[in-house]
Protein backbone atom coordinates (compact mmCIF):
# COMPACT_ATOMS: atom_id res chain seq x y z
CA UNK A 1 0.00 0.00 0.00
CA UNK A 2 1.45 3.29 -1.06
CA UNK A 3 0.90 6.31 1.14
CA UNK A 4 0.61 9.71 -0.35
CA UNK A 5 2.68 12.40 1.39
CA UNK A 6 -0.20 14.83 1.76
CA UNK A 7 -2.60 12.15 3.16
CA UNK A 8 -2.24 11.99 6.96
CA UNK A 9 -4.98 9.43 7.55
CA UNK A 10 -3.91 6.15 9.09
CA UNK A 11 -4.27 3.17 6.82
CA UNK A 12 -5.13 -0.27 8.20
CA UNK A 13 -3.79 -3.55 6.98
CA UNK A 14 -7.07 -5.43 6.47
CA UNK A 15 -5.53 -8.87 5.95
CA UNK A 16 -3.54 -8.74 9.18
CA UNK A 17 -6.54 -7.61 11.27
CA UNK A 18 -8.79 -10.25 9.69
CA UNK A 19 -6.22 -12.89 10.66
CA UNK A 20 -6.08 -11.52 14.27
CA UNK A 21 -9.89 -11.49 14.50
CA UNK A 22 -10.08 -15.12 13.31
CA UNK A 23 -7.48 -16.16 15.92
CA UNK A 24 -9.43 -14.36 18.65
CA UNK A 25 -12.68 -16.04 17.60
CA UNK A 26 -10.97 -19.47 17.66
CA UNK A 27 -9.57 -18.82 21.16
CA UNK A 28 -12.97 -17.70 22.50
CA UNK A 29 -14.62 -20.77 20.99
CA UNK A 30 -11.99 -23.07 22.57
CA UNK A 31 -12.45 -21.41 25.97
CA UNK A 32 -16.22 -21.73 25.69
CA UNK A 33 -15.95 -25.43 24.81
CA UNK A 34 -13.58 -26.03 27.76
CA UNK A 35 -15.93 -24.30 30.23
CA UNK A 36 -18.93 -26.26 28.89
CA UNK A 37 -17.01 -29.52 29.27
CA UNK A 38 -16.15 -28.64 32.86
CA UNK A 39 -19.78 -27.75 33.61
CA UNK A 40 -21.07 -30.87 31.88
CA UNK A 41 -18.75 -33.07 33.96
CA UNK A 42 -20.31 -35.57 36.36
CA UNK A 43 -23.35 -33.95 37.96
CA UNK A 44 -23.29 -33.52 41.73
CA UNK A 45 -25.66 -35.99 43.35
CA UNK A 46 -27.62 -34.23 46.10
CA UNK A 47 -29.96 -35.74 48.65
CA UNK A 48 -33.69 -35.25 48.37
CA UNK A 49 -35.31 -32.68 50.62
CA UNK A 50 -35.97 -33.99 54.16
CA UNK A 51 -37.94 -32.68 57.11
CA UNK A 52 -36.05 -30.77 59.76
CA UNK A 53 -35.32 -32.83 62.88
CA UNK A 54 -34.62 -29.87 65.15
CA UNK A 55 -36.65 -26.93 66.36
CA UNK A 56 -35.67 -23.56 64.89
CA UNK A 57 -34.70 -21.23 67.74
CA UNK A 58 -36.38 -17.88 67.09
CA UNK A 59 -37.23 -16.85 70.68
CA UNK A 60 -33.88 -17.11 72.51
CA UNK A 61 -32.74 -13.56 71.65
CA UNK A 62 -36.21 -12.07 71.81
CA UNK A 63 -36.36 -8.94 74.00
CA UNK A 64 -32.62 -8.93 74.80
CA UNK A 65 -30.22 -6.04 74.27
CA UNK A 66 -26.72 -6.66 72.90
CA UNK A 67 -23.85 -4.18 72.61
CA UNK A 68 -22.22 -4.50 69.18
CA UNK A 69 -18.92 -2.92 68.22
CA UNK A 70 -16.38 -3.35 65.40
CA UNK A 71 -14.73 -6.38 67.00
CA UNK A 72 -17.97 -8.32 67.59
CA UNK A 73 -17.98 -11.54 65.53
CA UNK A 74 -20.73 -11.87 62.94
CA UNK A 75 -22.29 -14.79 64.80
CA UNK A 76 -22.96 -12.56 67.83
CA UNK A 77 -24.01 -9.43 65.98
CA UNK A 78 -27.63 -8.37 65.80
CA UNK A 79 -30.01 -10.64 63.95
CA UNK A 80 -30.15 -14.36 63.24
CA UNK A 81 -26.89 -16.09 62.30
CA UNK A 82 -26.79 -19.06 59.92
CA UNK A 83 -23.66 -21.10 60.64
CA UNK A 84 -24.09 -23.21 57.48
CA UNK A 85 -24.00 -20.25 55.09
CA UNK A 86 -22.06 -17.91 57.43
CA UNK A 87 -24.50 -15.04 57.05
CA UNK A 88 -26.62 -12.83 59.30
CA UNK A 89 -30.32 -12.21 58.63
CA UNK A 90 -31.99 -9.30 60.40
CA UNK A 91 -35.46 -10.65 61.20
CA UNK A 92 -37.19 -13.96 61.87
CA UNK A 93 -39.30 -14.07 58.71
CA UNK A 94 -36.28 -13.60 56.45
CA UNK A 95 -34.36 -16.15 58.56
CA UNK A 96 -37.08 -18.74 57.97
CA UNK A 97 -37.11 -17.88 54.27
CA UNK A 98 -33.32 -18.31 54.18
CA UNK A 99 -33.41 -21.67 56.00
CA UNK A 100 -36.07 -22.99 53.61
CA UNK A 101 -34.38 -21.44 50.57
CA UNK A 102 -32.37 -22.94 47.73
CA UNK A 103 -28.95 -21.58 48.73
CA UNK A 104 -29.12 -22.91 52.30
CA UNK A 105 -30.41 -26.31 51.18
CA UNK A 106 -27.60 -26.59 48.62
CA UNK A 107 -25.04 -25.81 51.32
CA UNK A 108 -26.58 -28.62 53.38
CA UNK A 109 -26.16 -30.94 50.39
CA UNK A 110 -29.82 -31.24 49.48
CA UNK A 111 -31.67 -30.47 46.29
CA UNK A 112 -35.07 -28.83 46.32
CA UNK A 113 -36.70 -32.01 45.01
CA UNK A 114 -38.98 -33.92 47.36
CA UNK A 115 -39.06 -37.70 47.55
CA UNK A 116 -41.96 -39.20 45.67
CA UNK A 117 -44.39 -40.87 48.08
CA UNK A 118 -45.72 -44.38 47.53
CA UNK A 119 -48.32 -46.41 49.38
CA UNK A 120 -45.85 -48.13 51.72
CA UNK A 121 -44.20 -44.89 52.84
CA UNK A 122 -47.61 -43.32 53.55
CA UNK A 123 -48.65 -46.36 55.62
CA UNK A 124 -45.39 -46.20 57.59
CA UNK A 125 -45.95 -42.52 58.25
CA UNK A 126 -49.49 -43.20 59.53
CA UNK A 127 -48.17 -45.95 61.84
CA UNK A 128 -45.45 -43.64 63.18
CA UNK A 129 -47.94 -40.83 63.87
CA UNK A 130 -50.32 -43.32 65.53
CA UNK A 131 -47.53 -44.49 67.87
CA UNK A 132 -46.69 -40.89 68.75
CA UNK A 133 -50.33 -40.18 69.64
CA UNK A 134 -50.49 -43.29 71.85
CA UNK A 135 -47.30 -42.26 73.66
CA UNK A 136 -48.76 -38.81 74.30
CA UNK A 137 -51.93 -40.39 75.72
CA UNK A 138 -49.84 -42.62 77.99
CA UNK A 139 -47.82 -39.65 79.22
CA UNK A 140 -51.01 -37.69 79.85
CA UNK A 141 -52.62 -40.63 81.65
CA UNK A 142 -49.50 -41.06 83.75
CA UNK A 143 -49.55 -37.39 84.77
CA UNK A 144 -53.28 -37.54 85.58
CA UNK A 145 -52.76 -40.77 87.52
CA UNK A 146 -49.94 -39.23 89.57
CA UNK A 147 -52.17 -36.25 90.36
CA UNK A 148 -54.98 -38.54 91.49
CA UNK A 149 -52.59 -40.45 93.78
CA UNK A 150 -51.36 -37.18 95.30
CA UNK A 151 -54.97 -36.07 95.95
CA UNK A 152 -55.84 -39.42 97.58
CA UNK A 153 -52.77 -39.19 99.84
CA UNK A 154 -53.79 -35.66 100.86
CA UNK A 155 -57.33 -36.85 101.72
CA UNK A 156 -55.90 -39.75 103.74
CA UNK A 157 -53.66 -37.38 105.72
CA UNK A 158 -56.61 -35.07 106.42
CA UNK A 159 -58.71 -38.04 107.55
CA UNK A 160 -55.94 -39.18 109.94
CA UNK A 161 -55.62 -35.65 111.39
CA UNK A 162 -59.35 -35.55 112.09
CA UNK A 163 -59.20 -38.97 113.77
CA UNK A 164 -56.32 -37.84 116.00
CA UNK A 165 -58.21 -34.70 117.01
CA UNK A 166 -61.31 -36.71 117.86
CA UNK A 167 -59.23 -39.16 119.89
CA UNK A 168 -57.57 -36.31 121.83
CA UNK A 169 -60.93 -34.76 122.62
CA UNK A 170 -62.25 -38.11 123.81
CA UNK A 171 -59.16 -38.62 126.01
CA UNK A 172 -59.55 -35.13 127.50
CA UNK A 173 -63.19 -35.78 128.32
CA UNK A 174 -62.31 -39.00 130.14
CA UNK A 175 -59.52 -37.33 132.13
CA UNK A 176 -61.75 -34.58 133.44
CA UNK A 177 -63.01 -35.47 136.90
CA UNK A 178 -66.22 -34.19 138.34
CA UNK A 179 -65.50 -30.76 139.88
CA UNK A 180 -64.85 -30.56 143.62
CA UNK A 181 -67.32 -28.39 145.61
CA UNK A 182 -64.59 -26.41 147.34
CA UNK A 183 -62.79 -25.81 144.03
CA UNK A 184 -66.01 -24.61 142.45
CA UNK A 185 -66.72 -22.21 145.30
CA UNK A 186 -63.20 -20.80 145.12
CA UNK A 187 -63.45 -20.41 141.30
CA UNK A 188 -60.94 -22.89 139.95
CA UNK A 189 -61.18 -26.40 138.75
CA UNK A 190 -58.14 -28.12 140.17
CA UNK A 191 -54.80 -27.92 141.90
CA UNK A 192 -52.90 -29.94 139.28
CA UNK A 193 -50.64 -28.68 136.53
CA UNK A 194 -51.72 -28.04 132.95
CA UNK A 195 -49.63 -30.95 131.71
CA UNK A 196 -51.44 -33.86 130.17
CA UNK A 197 -51.00 -37.28 131.74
Amino acid sequence: MAMRPDDHRRKWDREEYERLAEERIKEEKAQKDDSENKKKGPPIKRELLKTREYKVDLDSKLGKSIVINKNTPTSQSGGYYCNVCDCVVKDSINFLDHINGKKHQRNLGMSMKVERSNLDSVKQRFEMNKKKMEEKKKEYNMAAHMQEIAEEEEKLKEYRREKRKEKRKADEMEEQEPPNELATIMGFTGFGSSKKK
